[in-house]
This record gives C-alpha cells, structure tokens and sequence, in this order.
C-alpha cells in the first residue's frame, strides 16, 4: 500500500505541456476523381506574391494501430477506410471552401527538369535541418548500431547564458541545433550571442555579442533557435565577409558577422545589422521577432518572424522577405494574406524553419495561422495560404504552388515545421516528394514540384458549430497514406490512476467536454471543445527526419489533450479579473467579441487526464506509406523522479538520422539523450544532460572523427528546467 501512495504521488509530479506560443508504394491505385486535387492556373498570381523592384514506436503490427483506424470526426467518404462512421452534421448554409486543391501559378524560371534530385548532403551541418531540405540527414556512418554504445563525451560546454525566470531577467528557451561549417562549431544563445567554438575541444574561437534587450518583447521567455551560415560560392582569399553567421533577436534585427572572425560585415544592411522591423506598417503592436535563424538558399537570406498569439484580433500580417546575403537588400516580400483584409487580421506567419529544393530554385514555406486565433469571424473571406505549404520561386518570391491543410483554421494548427524533401520510388517509379508534418497527426504527401497527391489526400465532412458571426469550413483535408498518427475521432480513454487520485475529476471533465473530432469548433458551452490533437502539437517544430538511402521516415509525436472555451467579451473580462492572464490559460484575443482559455487536461495534482503514452517514436516506409515500428519514447520527469518508459513522454526537438543505421535524438522530459537502431527501433545508447535538449542534433565529421552535438536548454512546456550545455560525443579515440 505504501509502494501504490508512492507512485502515485510520484505520478502527481508528472508534467504535461503547457501553451506552446507562435513564434508565434507502391505507385498510388489511381486515384478518385473526387478526391483528386484541382488544379487551377489563374490569370495572374493570387493575392501575397509580391515581388520588389527595391532593395519585402513496441512495434504495433498494422492491422493492430490505433492509429491505422483513425477517420475523420465525421462523416468519411464512402469508399473511405472509414466509411461506416457515424456522421455528424455540418453546416449547410457556410460558404464553400475550396477543395484540397492545389493553386499553382505559371511562373517563368530555368528550374531543372523533373529527374533532379535532393543533393547529397556532406559530412558537415551547415543548416539548421543539417540541409535545407529538412531531411537532418548525415551521411557519416563511423558510428554503427554496433559500436555506438560505446559514445562518450568528448566535449562540454555551459555558456553561462542562461535564466530561470527568478531574477530580473525572464526564463531562457534555448532550441538552437549546432552549426557545423568553416571547420567551426557556432551556436546561438538566448542572451543573443554567437560563440565560434573548437568543434574538437570545444574551446571557443571567437564570440559577438549583439548587447540586444533581454526582454520577453513577444513571447513568455528569450528564445533563440541558433545560427544560419553562408559562404560565397568562391569565397576570395583574405577578403572579409566571404563566409557569414546571422543571429536574429527577438527585438527583429538580423547580424551579419564574419564566419572568420566574428566582426560585423559592414557592407551587409546598416554596419552589419539589419532592421527586419522597417517593413512591420500594418498592426504593428510587437516586433517581428526572429527567434528562428533564417534558411539560405543561394545568396538569399530568407526570413521569417514571430510574434505573440491569443492577445490580438488584429496584428502584423504575415510576410515572408528574402534579401541579399552579402548586402541584406530588400530582394522580395510574399504577403500571406490578402491586402483587402490586411488591417482586420494578421499573423498567418511563418515562424518556423522552411525548406528548399536548390536544384529547382524553391523554396517551400510552412505558414501560421490568422489571427485571432480561436474565433474567425473577422476574417469569414478566404485567406489561401494560411495554414499552408507554399512553394515559392527563390528568386522571384512568386508562388509556384500552395496546399492549405486547414481552411478557415479556429484551431491555431500552425504547419509548424519545414517540410521534409525526399527522394522516393513508389512502385518502381521515382517521384520528387515533400512530406509536411502537422500539429494534427496528419503527414501529408506531395509532389514537391506541383504540388500534387503522392497518395489521395481527401476532403471529408468536418463538425460546424453554433458561435454568432463565425464561418465553418464544411470539410478539411485528410491524407490516406501514411495513416494518421493518432485516432482523431475520438479522445483518449480517461486513465484511471490520474482519475482515481483525484475522487473522478477527470471522468467529470470528459463528460463537459464537446467533442465531435478533431475539428470540433471552440464553443462556449460546458468546459469547452476537447482539442485532440491540439495547439500543443502532435508533431512539433523537429519536423521528420529522412534517411535517402533506406527510404524511411523518423519522426516524433506527442499525445496531449487540451479543450479550448470561447468566453463573450463581457464575461471573459471578468473571469479574466479574477484568474488573470497566462497562468490559467486565458487570453484575451482583444479586438473580437470572444476572449479564449486553452488549458490541458489535467486534475488538481497536475496529472494528465488521458490514458499514456504521452509520447512516441516511430519509422515509416517511405515506398509504402507503411509504418515499420512504433514505440513509447522518453521518460515522463519532475524533480527528478522517473516515470515508467511504457508511458513515454511528451516531446519537443526532433531526430538526426544517419547512414550509419542511427536515430540520434533528445526532445524528452528526462533530459536524455538517446541514439536508436533505424530498422528496429531499439535503444543503443543514452546520456543524461542537465535540461531536456528540445532542438534537433547535429552531425558532423571533424578530422576524420565523426561527432554528435546536443544543446540542453530546457522549454516550460515540458518541465520547468532551463539550461546552458552543448554536449558533443564521439567514439573512443
């Protein structure tokens, strides 16, 4: 009895994710008509591109996972793997949205013909996905599933730039992935410096310090996701500036800093500093800050921001610049969302990493959700790229195509990590591929040159709801292969230790939740619209690893209940009073007739409600769509106390994969670090660091040595444990 009370009060320490801010086969079976995408080709370009004349994982057999079963919340398509599910009713007198179509525009380029390929990556990592394509691919194979138990670390570093919140600085999260390129290691950190450091020793070689304001301007805590790097394609010999390091801040300046020598190039914008905040005119209530690094293709610096989500109605529309790499002029600007509702909305921004196919000369964008975010009403027209991949000409910031995967989004289901670019043979055939991975659980498959199915991607009936003024898609988009990653058509069994402990408290809140499926629309009624799969994430910004070679996908997941309440203005300001904002989850959406609260499901003691895991790993077939194994991941941990590994744990940061047979990842609760066997999926190897490491590794190969880099620098949404470690392993010398 004294061992049930102990675990259970064990099991009370478990922390489940908090509020993530925006930052902020075989060859298909022909295809239905119906559920084939239109394609259209307009007259001229839709409204946002706008170019400038100026320098704006148990492996679960498949006929057994849950997740093979999932179906649309609501009525499937009849020949659907669903189509016995009971349907629900969608609104008859909404406007139509547009099918899951493909909007694609003429534009005049020398792109390569359809037989390019992903190029393959060196033994470096020099980007933040290790390649622009996303795939955070090495291919370095020193380290085997045979000897990579035999890890261990070479080098350890704390920078000293860290804060927990309790003194005058706010909380520190720091997701940076190391880069390693110009023989160096270099690395952001949220206090807004850059260290060049001995990728070896870890001795550093030089260092900048932007002296940038450690205020929390636009998100709860000073976020820094790293470093990009570029080089001129023949850097000449002593000339500065040939090789560059960007650090963004969140107060929206770009650093442009000599790869060599860490001094500001000051041919690059104003002395080496560029003010990404002079083209913020619409709304302009925060800067736009750059908290991830930019993504280079070429001599383009193609920036994105974030910005603050709930607080606002109306807020800085997104867009999308690229500029020069040596001169930081203005090259092109790509609005998201129309001028005509430019003023009454805003964000749809991309604060996350994109991709690119350099052969091709695109650049594929992963767009935000509109503002405000859980109320739609001030933007019923619709906004095409918002919620989207677009695929954008580089040099020209003309779309070439657009996939919006929610439409009229209620849910802030940010496509919240680059897409993944791949090299697949399905049924012999060989197809030039981009997989998006989704807050929903949805990987959606495409030709990454036209935008089209791979595998049928179908609209299905979706839920409507009953808020004054809003507008309800009657379908959303649902792919076919892969299987979704969760069963989204219901929520998850209550678990009956946390429900227990806490005399029925979470049997009761699952009885006031509405819940129709994934897409039930946020109401006011009860407790709320149970959110499942949620704002938190299925997938988050680690996107999906890719191994070219084996033609497999390595991603992540999480499983987290949320439920959102829609408040009339009057009575949120006045719970609001009370609870105040942030800490109960309550945010104001102020310009809208609604205020929201978006809170996880939890009982008093802070134990999830839902039945674990609560996280996972797992690999894909890519000529298939067919998982290869799945299995709980991570360790759930508070104060130190390990929960068991069959409950997994929530997950931020994603993998590297190598050719050398390897998964390398952190992302967990536990402060792990871990290396898997890719075919298997078994465990080789861990490590504990100081802080969970929520950024993706990197590997690279320095004086024959091949090593793996992790930065622990801890995310509230896990646990409340911040760090300052960059730890780097290699095999015994």
């Amino acid at each position: 009895m004294t061992h049930l009370l102990r675990s259970t009060a064990l099991i009370a320490l478990l922390a489940a994710p908090a509020l993530a801010q925006q930052e902020d086969t075989p060859t298909p079976p022909a295809q239905p008509e119906s559920a084939a995408p239109q394609t259209e080709t307009p007259e001229t370009p839709p409204p946002g591109a706008t170019a400038t004349d100026e320098a704006g994982d148990a492996e679960v057999p498949a006929d057994e996972d849950p997740a093979r079963d999932a179906v649309s919340p609501e009525a499937e398509s009849a020949d659907s793997p669903a189509a016995d599910a009971p349907a629900a009713e969608a609104q008859d007198d909404s406007e139509p949205e547009p099918d899951a179509e493909t909007i694609t525009v003429e534009v005049p380029s020398a792109r390569p013909s359809s037989d390019a390929k992903v190029p393959t990556p060196g033994p470096g990592w020099p980007s933040f996905h290790g390649q622009v394509s996303g795939a955070k691919y090495s291919p370095l194979d020193q380290i085997t599933p045979e000897n990579v138990g035999d890890l261990e670390l070479a080098w350890r570093v704390e920078t000293g730039d860290v804060s927990d919140g309790s003194g005058d600085l706010p909380a520190t999260v720091w997701s940076a992935t190391p880069i390693y390129a110009n023989d160096m290691l270099y690395i952001g950190t949220p206090f807004y410096r850059v260290l060049a450091l001995d990728p070896a020793t870890g001795e550093e070689v030089w260092s900048y310090d932007t002296q940038s304001t450690l205020e929390a301007l636009t998100q709860p805590a000073l976020k820094n996701r790293g470093v990009a790097y570029w080089q001129a394609e023949d850097p000449a010999d002593g000339a500065a500036c040939q090789k560059i390091v960007y650090l963004g801040t969140m107060d929206a300046r770009l650093f442009a800093m000599d790869a060599d020598t860490g001094a500001l190039c000051e041919d690059f914008a104003d002395g080496g500093v560029l003010d990404v905040n002079q083209w913020n005119t619409v709304n302009d209530r925060w800067p736009l800050s750059l908290l991830q690094p930019p993504t280079i293709v070429g001599d383009h610096v193609i920036i994105g921001w974030a910005g603050n989500d709930w607080d606002w109605a109306e807020a800085p529309p997104g867009s999308v610049f690229s500029v020069n790499a040596r001169t930081g002029e203005l090259e092109w600007t790509f609005d998201t969302i129309p001028e005509s509702i430019r003023e009454k909305t805003g964000t749809a921004n991309v604060w996350t990493a994109m991709s690119a196919d350099e052969e091709r000369g695109i650049v594929y964008l992963p767009v935000a959700s509109p503002s405000p975010n859980y109320w739609g009403g001030n933007r019923t027209e619709d906004i095409p790229y918002a919620t989207s991949t677009t695929a954008l000409d580089v040099d020209t910031g003309e779309v070439i195509w657009s996939r919006q995967w929610v439409h009229h989004d209620i849910w802030d289901y940010d496509i919240n990590s680059a897409p993944t670019l791949m090299d697949i043979t399905v049924n012999g055939e060989e197809i030039p591929a981009l997989m998006q991975a989704t807050k929903m659980g949805f990987l959606f498959v495409v030709n990454r040159e036209t935008g089209e199915d791979i595998w049928p991607i179908e609209e299905r009936p979706v839920p409507a709801g009953a808020i004054e003024g809003e507008r309800y898609a009657p379908t959303q988009p649902f792919p076919t292969t892969p299987a979704p990653l969760l069963d989204q058509s219901r929520l998850p069994d209550v678990w009956e230790i946390a429900d227990l402990a806490s005399g029925g408290e979470c049997s009761e809140l699952w009885s006031k939740l509405t819940y129709d499926g994934m897409y039930t629309a946020p109401t006011t009624e009860g407790e709320g619209a149970g959110a499942y799969p949620n704002s938190a994430g299925v997938v988050q910004w680690g996107g999906v690893g890719f191994d070219p070679e084996r033609q497999i996908a390595v991603v992540n997941l999480s499983h987290v209940v949320q439920y959102i309440q829609l408040y009339p203005r009057e009575e949120y300001d006045e719970i609001n009073g009370e609870a105040g904002v942030g800490e109960s989850g309550f945010h104001p959406q102020t310009g809208a007739p609604y205020g929201m609260s978006l809170k996880t499901a939890m009982n008093r003691w802070g134990m999830p409600c839902w039945e674990p895991p609560f996280g996972e790993l797992m690999a894909i077939d890519m000529s298939t769509g067919e998982q290869i194994w799945r299995k709980p991941f991570g360790m759930s941990q508070k104060y130190g106390f390990y929960m068991p590994e069959a409950w997994g744990s929530p997950t931020i940061g994603g993998p590297a994969v190598t050719a050398g047979g390897l998964i390398f990842i952190g992302a967990t609760m536990d402060g792990m670090v871990r290396a898997y066997d890719m075919q298997s999926g078994e465990e080789l190897w861990r490590d504990l660091t100081e802080a969970p490491s929520v950024s993706n590794p990197a590997i690279y190969e320095h004086d024959g040595q091949e090593y793996v880099a992790f930065i622990s620098g801890g995310n509230s949404i896990l646990k409340p444990s911040v760090g300052d470690m960059i730890s780097v392993y290699r095999l015994p010398l």
